[in-house]
């Protein structure tokens, strides 16, 4: 899994918020039924919570799922080039769990960004090791006139979430000391027909690397 131990310390917990709050809504039944109104509200509230702890854990856990584990520099994808007209090139990437996803790119070069959470404290001690999740691919032109104005291509590489992990944790971020640093990265290079690059990502970021002489050549005469 993506986090590693640390999904089955998540599911427990959210299993014991569940329990707690299951707990104390038998408990508020039993203070209905004898009439102890005051006792009943107590307990009816706190079980409310526990059980909304357990759900809000649940969504944002799931979401955290949705990013790999980066304990050292690995691969993250596989990138081929081949033209298809002037400044426009289908893009294959290769992910290495064998799923192949294909893109028309338009410009000079192709950029890959992705997020990167790193974890300190009690968040290393339950091994949420540093994870990461790729979010777009697109083109650009090394032109800046052609930037602003000629046609752009950029596609999500993941699917939006109901509820947003990263985004909770920036906006909370100094309420949530174990979470040491959210940051985006990307890396861009230039395209060429038959060019293949490797992405490979590390606790500093993305780099795109040639893997043959079409991506060298490329990446050697690029201004």
């Amino acid at each position: 899994m993506p986090m590693g131990s640390s999904s089955a310390i998540l599911m427990a917990v959210i299993a014991a918020c569940a329990l707690v709050g299951l707990l104390f809504l038998i408990a508020s039944a039993r203070r209905l039924r004898g009439r102890r109104f005051g006792a009943c509200a107590f307990h009816g509230l706190s079980s409310l919570v526990f059980v909304l702890a357990a759900v809000a854990l649940a969504l944002i856990g799931f979401d955290l799922l949705t990013y790999d584990r980066l304990t050292r520099e690995q691969p993250a994808l596989r990138a081929n080039f081949a033209r298809a007209a002037e400044q426009q090139f289908n893009a294959t990437l290769t992910y290495p769990s064998g799923e192949v996803q294909g893109y028309v790119l338009r410009g000079d070069e192709w950029q890959i960004d992705a997020r990167v959470l790193k974890w300190r404290g009690i968040a290393n001690v339950l091994s949420f090791d540093t994870a990461y999740r790729l979010e777009r691919i697109s083109g650009r032109y090394s032109d800046v006139e052609r930037e602003r104005t000629a046609s752009r291509t950029v596609y999500a590489l993941h699917p939006p979430e109901r509820v947003d992990a990263w985004a909770l944790l920036r906006t909370w971020h100094d309420y949530l000391p174990w979470a040491d640093a959210l940051y985006g990265s990307a890396t861009y290079v230039p395209m060429a027909d038959g060019a293949a690059y490797e992405v490979t990502v590390s606790q500093s970021g993305l780099v795109a690397r040639p893997l043959n002489d079409a991506a060298r050549l490329a990446v050697g005469g690029w201004h």
